[in-house]
C-alpha cells in the first residue's frame, strides 16, 4: 500500500512540474557507481562495499559495525550528504553545492544557472565546477523564483542555520529532484514546547515566501505542510554536522565530529545517510573529517575488530567530564555512560 502511495504521489509531482515549466529529473534507481578500469578497453571494475553495517546495538538504537579488521589510519567509507547548506558567513565564499572554498582563480560558474531574472535578490552564487552546477539546477531553478529577504533576514537575525537546510531540501523536494520522506530515517529530536512554536513560525514564513512565488497551492500543498516541516527539522537538528575543511589533510580534528555549537568557524551544514547512524562515544575509534568539501571521510583512530561498533565524538573530545555531559544532554538529549565518562576522566 505504501509503495502504491509513494508512486501515485511521485506521479502527481512530476505532472504539476511541467505545468510549472520546471524540468523534473529523470527517475533512476541508485546503484553503486562503477569504478574505471585498468586501461583503455578494459571492462569498468565495481569498488567492493565499505567493511561496515548497520545493525541495532543493545542500548543506543542503531549503530554501525565493523565486517572485517579495519586499521588505525584506514579509510572506512566516504558519504555524500543528503542536503547541505553553506553557513551565512561563507554564502560568497565556497560553493553553494558542495562547499568547497573558493580559490583565487575560481570563476563564477553560476553566471549559467542563475540566468538574468533573479527577482527581488539579484545575487549570484558560486559554484566550483560543472559537477556541481548540474545537480543544483533543478532546485535552484525553485529557490531563484521565489523572494527569501523576509525568511533569509529571520534567519540571520536569529542566528538559525538549519532552516536554511530545511528550506533547500524543501526546494529540493519541490523540484522533484528527492522524494518527501528523504530525511524520515534518521532519528529525530525530541522537541520542547517552545521549539515547536519557533518552528511554527518558521513554517510559515517558509509557506508564505513559496505562495509568493509562481509555484501553484496545490503543487505546494502536496509537498509543504506544517508537519513536514518540523518533521524534517526535528531530524536535522540532531544530525546536521558541522562542516570544518581540513584543506587537504587528515588532521585528527575532533571537533569536525557532529557538533553542537553554532560556529562560523564552519563553512555549513549538512546531513548524511550512514554516518547519521554512528554512535557517539568520549574515546572514539574512528572521526570524520571533510578534506576539501562536504563529502564525508570517515577514518579509523585505532585497530578494529570485526564486530566491533564504530562511535565518532560528537562533541571535542578535549573538554572535561563535566562540559561533555552538559552539552550531550542538552543537545543531544542523553546521558553519555562510555568507558570514558564512567572512569571520571
Amino acid at each position: 500500500m505504501l509503495c502504491a502511495v509513494r508512486r501515485r504521489t511521485t506521479s502527481e509531482l512530476r505532472r504539476m512540474l511541467c505545468r510549472q515549466n520546471i524540468n523534473p529529473p529523470p527517475l533512476r534507481s541508485v546503484s553503486t557507481a562503477a569504478g574505471a578500469g585498468a586501461g583503455a578497453g578494459d571492462p569498468p571494475t565495481r569498488p567492493g562495499p565499505p567493511p561496515i553495517r548497520v545493525a541495532l546495538t543493545e542500548s543506543a538504537g542503531r549503530g554501525v559495525f565493523a565486517t572485517r579488521a579495519i586499521g588505525a589510519g584506514e579509510l572506512v567509507h566516504s558519504a555524500k550528504p543528503l542536503v547541505a547548506h553553506p553557513s551565512p558567513s561563507h554564502l560568497r565564499k565556497v560553493c553553494y553545492y558542495c562547499l568547497r572554498k573558493k580559490g583565487s582563480e575560481a570563476s563564477l560558474i553560476s553566471d549559467e544557472i542563475a540566468g538574468e531574472d533573479l527577482g527581488s535578490n539579484p545575487t549570484s552564487y558560486y559554484f566550483c565546477s560543472e559537477s556541481c552546477v548540474e545537480p543544483s539546477k533543478i532546485f535552484y531553478e525553485v529557490e531563484r523564483r521565489a523572494d527569501w529577504a523576509l525568511y533569509d533576514d529571520h534567519c540571520r537575525l536569529r542566528g538559525l542555520k538549519y532552516p536554511l537546510m530545511v528550506k533547500r531540501l524543501a526546494c529540493m523536494v519541490i523540484s522533484g529532484a528527492v522524494p518527501a520522506d528523504t530525511v524520515d530515517i534518521l532519528q529525530p529530536a525530541t522537541l520542547p514546547q517552545e521549539a515547536l512554536l519557533e518552528m511554527e513560525e518558521e513554517f510559515a514564513l517558509l509557506r508564505h515566501t513559496f505562495k509568493k512565488a509562481s509555484l501553484q497551492d496545490e503543487l505546494i500543498a502536496l509537498v509543504l505542510t506544517k508537519q513536514w516541516y518540523i518533521n524534517v527539522l526535528a531530524r536535522i537538528r540532531i544530525n546536521a554536522f558541522r562542516i570544518e575543511l581540513v584543506g587537504g589533510s587528515h588532521e585528527d580534528l575532533f571537533t569536525s565530529a557532529a557538533a553542537l555549537v553554532g560556529s562560523d568557524v564552519s563553512v555549513g551544514n549538512a546531513v548524511y545517510m550512514v554516518p547519521s547512524f554512528y554512535n557517539h562515544d568520549c574515546d572514539p575509534n574512528a572521526h570524520i573529517v571533510w578534506l576539501d568539501n562536504a563529502d564525508a571521510k570517515l577514518k579509523a583512530l585505532r585497530d578494529i575488530e570485526e564486530g566491533e561498533e564504530l562511535r565518532i565524538c560528537y562533541i571535542d573530545a578535549s573538554m572535561n567530564l563535566d562540559a561533555r555531559q552538559k552539552i550531550l544532554a542538552e543537545g543531544f538529549g542523553f546521558q553519555c555512560n562510555c568507558l570514558r565518562c564512567l572512569s571520571g576522566d
